[in-house]
């Protein structure tokens, strides 16, 4: 019996394959530890949460930092997700030269109504190794927010469940109050 390895991609050979015409905005796919993946479709609870968390989350970061809604951030090497909202520092030519990067990073956010396993396994994994500091699953079926920070090798060493009452701040922006409840309809 053959067997056939995986060829993984790196972010570069991605990038060509755009310019190229291969992968089109048509595919819906993103980059995630050199495989090619298909993107979940949204559902409107995902839609919605995501804009009402981006539209406060916004509103409480003006002129503190930018937010990008379902855009791409480049991890080296070979990883290009498209996070549901990503605060990242504020660049006066606004990232045309190119997506963030970890450097840039502030929060990552994931909202998830059937992505819940993935987002704390696999998208965890890929987000901690590029030492992103703080990364939230905002759980839209429980309606609860997963708050992970510490990154370690493999994983977030930290994780902290908050319900709909909770407050909590950002690691990077410690003076700013988030309500979870706000995050919610």
């Amino acid at each position: 019996m053959t067997t056939t390895e995986l060829r993984l991609w790196t972010v570069d050979e991605y990038h060509r394959m755009i310019e190229a015409d291969i992968l089109t905005t048509e595919d819906r796919v993103e980059l995630l530890e050199g495989q090619i993946i298909q993107m979940s479709p949204q559902q409107p609870p995902h839609a919605a949460t995501t804009q009402r968390t981006f539209n406060y989350l916004n509103h409480l970061l003006v002129g503190i930092a930018f937010l990008r809604m379902q855009l791409p951030i480049t991890l080296y090497p070979n990883s290009e997700p498209e996070p549901d909202i990503a605060v990242v520092r504020i660049k006066s030519r606004e990232y045309i030269d190119g997506h963030p990067t970890a450097d840039d990073i502030f929060l990552l956010i994931e909202v998830a109504d059937r992505t819940l396993n993935s987002d704390r396994t696999s998208k965890a994994r890929i987000y901690a190794q590029a030492r992103i500091a703080e990364y939230w699953i905002v759980d839209v079926n429980a309606r609860q927010i997963y708050v992970l920070r510490e990154p370690g090798e493999e994983t977030y060493q930290q994780e902290i469940i908050l319900d709909g009452n909770a407050k909590l701040s950002l690691l990077a922006f410690p003076e700013i109050e988030v309500e979870v409840s706000q995050m919610f309809l």
